[in-house]
Parts: C-alpha cells; sequence; structure tokens
C-alpha cells in the first residue's frame, strides 16, 4: 500500500487497519541453547516435580525462564508428570473383626422392640 498508492506508512496502517507496532514488528528467535537437555535432565532426576518446580530450578541455576516459557519448552520436550496408580484394594469392605467376650458384663446391649 505504502508504495502502490504512495502513502505514508501512518496512512498505510490505518487504511489496512493494522497498528503500526504490528507494521514495524521484528520477529526474533530465540535460541534455548542446552535449556531443552538441562530441562529433561531434571525432569529424569527429579520425576514427580512438574514444569513451575523445574522452572524454579532453571532460575536459581541462573537461567532466564519465566513460567511461560518453562512450560512451552516443557511441553516440546513432551515431559508430563507421571500420574502415580493406585493400589489394587480388596474387592470387598475391610471388616475388622471384634474380639469375642471372655468373660460375663463385658459387652452391654440394649434392645428395642416395640409391641405391636
Amino acid at each position: 500500500m505504502k508504495e502502490g498508492f504512495e502513502r505514508s506508512a501512518r496512512r498505510a496502517c490505518e487504511l489496512a487497519g493494522m497498528g503500526r507496532s504490528s507494521y514495524r514488528y521484528q520477529a526474533r528467535s530465540r535460541d534455548d541453547g542446552p535449556l531443552p537437555e538441562r530441562l529433561r535432565d531434571w525432569a529424569v532426576e527429579r520425576r514427580r516435580f512438574g514444569y513451575r518446580r523445574l522452572t524454579v530450578m532453571l532460575r536459581r541455576e541462573g537461567w532466564a525462564v519465566n513460567p511461560k516459557r518453562g512450560y512451552r519448552r516443557y511441553r516440546a520436550e513432551g515431559l508430563a508428570v507421571r500420574t502415580k496408580r493406585r493400589g489394587k484394594r480388596a474387592a470387598g469392605v475391610a471388616r475388622v473383626l471384634r474380639a469375642l467376650p471372655t468373660a460375663a458384663n463385658q459387652v452391654w446391649t440394649m434392645d428395642f422392640t416395640q409391641d405391636a
């Protein structure tokens, strides 16, 4: 639009309905370097740690990682906290057997009956 209609960038952006900051935006690619490897090492060492705790640990080591970036890298590596499987339980309800009385007057009960 700038060259075709000989308009300024400001006017061309206004006609196109886009912001000038979007027009001037230059995307920067971020090189993570050894970050994914370090993240994977921590995840293997600490299996029960999720991306939040691993992000905190990376920040303590001096990495510039915020939670969004930590989550993005965590998922890109295919990592996830492994869910714990519950142990098998008995099919029925576990019942506790009471000890039988060994002498008189150890157990007192009261029966409620109703006459019709």
